[in-house]
């Protein structure tokens, strides 16, 4: 994990850094208090598709949890995604392609090499996600953790394999996804997850039903888990939202027993 720049700007520190990955360069954001010297927890937030780790929500809720939680907060840049795209042309006609096959049929809608290769790209991420877990935890200041999960859309993609995989995640929030009848690999992979979850739900999502996601929802092995619902779109989770995110690592990730 190497730090390429470091910025101190309202009390957060901004932290560029590129972590190397077998044959990958994964260029990655590290937020922390300024000064911070003790142990704290740290939240591992995950972009959504066609997004990087500086885009939006990432940095802004980086930044709110920083400074109303106290803790620390990575995100990385998917492959073919931020600084990780070489061809920006073709990632934009990528993105145009899945975006109109997705809005006819889901997953369903697009073509089975291109769904074969996200499941690898997918599995590439969490492997690039525990790698900096092993990383952080050179530092004693966020060796112990706890660490908790933040991505919706794609964010939840690759959450949720890495939730499955890693018990070093203690809890999570995941959200605009689904469970398709007959993918028994993304059940399996839900019903083995057991840490509290809060799931982020849209009524009028065009990407998915109501029904699939709530399918999702329902096969979380999770004892203690939350469902939000909000009007709107894919893209239309109310800024509220936030601050239930907030609350809910609160209660897990520093007033847990």
């Amino acid at each position: 994990m190497d730090i390429i720049s470091e910025t101190d700007d309202d009390g957060v520190r901004a932290r560029r850094f590129d972590l190397r990955v077998g044959e990958e360069v994964v260029p990655g954001m590290h937020w922390l208090p300024v000064g911070a010297t003790g142990a704290h927890p740290t939240v591992c937030i995950g972009h959504g598709g066609f997004q990087h780790k500086r885009y939006g929500n990432v940095p802004e809720l980086a930044i709110q949890f920083v400074q109303n939680l106290g803790v620390g907060v990575v995100a990385l840049d998917a492959p073919r995604h931020g600084d990780r795209i070489v061809d920006p042309e073709a990632a934009k006609k990528a993105r145009d392609e899945a975006v109109a096959a997705v809005g006819k049929g889901g997953r369903r809608g697009l073509d089975p090499k291109v769904v074969a290769a996200m499941a690898r790209r997918t599995q590439q991420h969490v492997d690039e996600w525990r790698s900096l877990l092993d990383a952080l935890q050179a530092d004693e200041r966020w060796a112990a953790g706890p660490f908790g999960w933040w991505g919706v859309s794609m964010g939840t993609t690759h959450g949720l394999p890495l939730v499955a995989q890693d018990d070093r995640i203690a809890a999570a929030v995941f959200g605009l996804n689904a469970l398709v009848p007959g993918d028994d690999e993304q059940a399996a992979r839900a019903a083995s997850i057991t840490v509290p979850v809060l799931f982020l739900n849209q009524s009028d999502d065009e990407l998915m039903t109501r029904n699939a996601a709530l399918a999702l929802w329902d096969a979380f092995g999770s004892s203690e888990k939350t469902m939000h619902i909000n009007p709107g779109g894919h893209v239309q989770v109310p800024r509220f939202e936030r601050d239930a995110s907030e609350a809910f690592f609160r209660r897990h990730l520093i007033s847990r027993p």
